[in-house]
């Protein structure tokens, strides 16, 4: 007696219940004279190349019944635009096709209004990193980014340059003893620290969010893996600074870089995963599934997000509040600003809703901090207000090398020679993060003169990175 092979056997190999899978199993009543085992493996081998069997006298009707399947759209199907508009590109000859071919499918989504291209930009998910979507009334979560709110914040002190040189061993201690670096990793117990953000009603949102609150609080004030930093540099005023109310002259500043931790990259997760269920996009375009602002889901994921960019605000605040007491300094001046985040702006007279993912608001007299890398220097702007820019900037140098091919190609001892060349102390980072890794922010900054004004101009001195160079959780 021949041992049947029902529906379930062929689920196990990945056909799906339906059409297809009723013709294979009508095929399956004669046996044809193969065994099971036989039948089991044409089964599988039909599945994985259906083109190898389409004149097969055997399983032809199942092989042309799966690409037909392959090739039907679902009800839901969301058509590209095959005729988008333009985008404006800064730096285009330093920009990778990776980079320029994604921000051509994301011109193609029914929602854009409009895009460019920064000249640090380098390929990503969905939209590029670099890139700044417009859309109406949509809001991609891939089009924020994994790291949500991701920032940039300066705090300007009352301390002259000779003053860094005279104390870096006080500069060292407190950069140690204040900033917490790694994936995954927080304070706990008396090391705890509180913000008013802790209070905020919107984790109470739903469960995912009211599940992440205990993390939140434990990482909150730590900075993460991947590229975030906290630094002591020397910020150089050309001019006086009538805005900031800040003198001429060479100040001690401590610079920060990172996000909202494991609480914004779990929310990045769970939403891309919810718009990809409800927007149906080509595979080209599928890192780029959006969620209507008018729906719950859009709702949801707005709520989430602004909460994550107070969170990593809230991050930042807490970072400079204890460096601040450690040092006993005044702060002259603050600046931060968010480079993975979505806003409601009016472009070209309608509101929509901007993504920048890796890119730096430029609103006409918008403060912001480009970072070039742990040797280049970095560049306190104030905006221009280019509209074709969509009123944005770079949001630092932008990788030339990805953490691959750093680690490869690059090896500790011309890290440390650069390092040393350049007077700059490292404590953490891995190979990945390497100046070499980086874009000439000169080049950068040169293509984006139309974008932002330079205030001012930091150059690192003592830089804290993750131990093992890790990514973000």
């Amino acid at each position: 007696m021949k041992t049947p092979i029902n529906g379930n056997d062929l689920m196990a190999l990945g056909y799906a219940e339906g059409t297809v899978l009723g013709i294979a199993l009508r095929i399956n009543r004669g046996r044809n004279g193969f065994t099971r085992e036989q039948m089991m493996e044409h089964y599988a081998n039909v599945l994985a190349t259906p083109e190898n069997y389409i004149d097969d006298k055997v399983f032809s009707k199942l092989a042309i019944a799966l690409i037909e399947k392959a090739n039907e759209k679902p009800e839901d199907f969301i058509a590209l635009n095959p005729t988008p508009d333009a985008f404006s590109a800064y730096g285009l000859d330093h920009i990778e096709d990776g980079a320029i071919n994604q921000m051509k499918v994301a011109m193609q989504l029914p929602v854009t209004v409009a895009g460019a291209l920064m000249p640090d930009a380098h390929q990503g998910y969905g939209l590029p990193i670099g890139g700044v979507l417009a859309t109406n009334n949509a809001i991609i979560p891939y089009g924020v980014g994994v790291d949500i709110g991701c920032r940039m914040a300066l705090s300007v002190y009352d301390m002259a340059e000779d003053f860094y040189y005279a104390n870096q061993d006080k500069f060292k201690r407190e950069l140690v003893a204040h900033s917490k670096f790694g994936a995954g990793h927080g304070f706990h117990g008396q090391y705890k620290s509180d913000h008013a953000v802790m209070e905020s009603p919107d984790f109470q949102t739903n469960s995912l969010i009211k599940g992440l609150k205990d993390k939140a609080w434990s990482q909150l004030g730590s900075s993460g893996g991947g590229n975030h930093f906290v630094e002591f540099g020397i910020l150089e005023f050309a001019k006086d600074d009538a805005v900031l109310n800040i003198p001429k002259g060479k100040y001690i500043a401590l610079l920060t870089h990172s996000g909202s931790r494991g609480f914004g990259a779990t929310v990045a997760g769970h939403y891309t995963k919810m718009a990809k269920d409800v927007c149906k996009l080509p595979d080209v375009a599928k890192n780029l599934a959006y969620l209507d602002m008018n729906s719950s889901l859009g709702q949801e994921y707005w709520i989430a997000m602004n909460l994550a960019g107070d969170y990593a605000s809230a991050c930042h605040e807490v970072i400079h509040k204890k460096m601040e007491k450690a040092l006993g300094a005044t702060v002259l001046a603050k600046v931060e600003n968010h480079h993975n985040f979505a806003w409601k702006e009016v472009w070209n007279g309608e509101e929509v809703i901007v993504h920048r993912k890796g890119a730096t608001p430029a609103g006409k007299g918008v403060m912001g901090i480009i970072p070039g890398s742990m040797t280049a220097p970095g560049f306190l702007v104030r905006g221009k207000g280019e509209e074709n820019a969509i009123n944005s900037a770079s949001h630092g140098a932008g990788r030339q090398m990805s953490r691959t091919q750093a680690i490869k190609t690059i090896t500790k001892n011309e890290m440390q020679t650069i390092l040393k060349d350049h007077g700059v102390t490292l404590i953490g980072a891995g190979l990945d993060e390497a100046p070499m890794a980086y874009k000439d922010i000169n080049m950068v900054m040169a293509s984006q003169e139309d974008l932002v004004d330079v205030v001012a101009k930091f150059t690192p001195k003592m830089v804290r990175m993750a131990d093992d160079g890790s990514r973000e959780d």
